[in-house]
């Protein structure tokens, strides 16, 4: 049992979150805090961000305010955030934005902010963190997909595309890292009871947030049952897994 808990404890590593003032970016930074690791709270939202904080365990963690659409300044940004808190061992991307629109009213630049937040982001992040003076001995990436990344659904064609992107960025990143001994991964939820969601259920009738949940054999998810994997992905038990989609979705592909 002391092997098995050595092998998901995150204790001495420094780990960088965005979208870690609610949501599925929250869970994460809680739970990992939770097993040792010291966290980097990235958002756009200071004041959220400093509630996250509140809710961690142990100390060191920082608050970093930044706006992902500034992707020319990401690298620098991480470097700065390593220089503070020390090289980083884990970069869990968990910010992403989500338009409803049907491909009729669907504009260039719905597409593009979708792509420069979901995926661009992503990949300056991974090229921020993995600088030679930045990332520790070994470090894990872990993207946020979607199942939406890997089914259709009416509506959602650029946000499909966006999370599609993140399963084939890692697949790449993971091949052309491995020699710097840097894995990388992603996840593709199912619907998550987040802010976000919620939001989007308010646009809905009753019956089709119904028949929604009903296409989740387990029912909708919430942020922790996504935490608990990139938990696992960010540490030492995963050591023999990268360019993998981890699908956590209650069963919504198994149809």
């Amino acid at each position: 049992m002391g092997c098995t808990m050595e092998k998901l404890s995150l204790s001495g590593k420094n780990i960088l979150i965005t979208g870690a003032s609610s949501g599925i970016g929250k869970s994460v930074a809680v739970l990992a805090s939770h097993f040792g690791a010291k966290i980097a709270l990235v958002g756009r939202n200071e004041d959220t961000l400093y509630e996250t904080q509140k809710d961690l365990e142990g100390d060191g963690h920082l608050v970093f305010k930044y706006d992902l659409n500034d992707l020319d300044g990401i690298p620098d940004f991480v470097r700065n955030v390593a220089n503070k808190i020390g090289p980083i061992s884990g970069l869990v991307h968990s910010a992403g934005f989500h338009i409803t629109k049907p491909l009729r009213i669907m504009q260039p630049a719905d597409f593009q902010e979708l792509l420069n937040v979901n995926v661009v982001a992503a990949m300056a992040l991974a090229k921020g963190v993995r600088h030679k003076k930045v990332r520790a001995e070994n470090l894990s990436i872990v993207f946020l997909s979607s199942v939406m990344g890997m089914v259709g659904q009416p509506g959602v064609s650029a946000y499909s595309a966006s999370k599609g992107a993140i399963v084939t960025l890692t697949k790449s990143l993971a091949l052309e890292l491995a020699s710097e001994n840097t894995r990388v991964n992603c996840i593709a939820p199912g619907v998550v009871m987040t802010e976000m969601a919620e939001k989007l259920h308010a646009l809905q009738t009753d019956e089709q947030v119904q028949n929604l949940s009903d296409m989740h054999p387990l029912g909708f998810g919430e942020p922790e049952d996504v935490a608990y994997a990139a938990h696992y992905l960010l540490s030492p038990a995963s050591r023999w897994v990268t360019g993998s989609t981890m699908v956590v979705d209650g069963g919504y592909t198994a149809a």
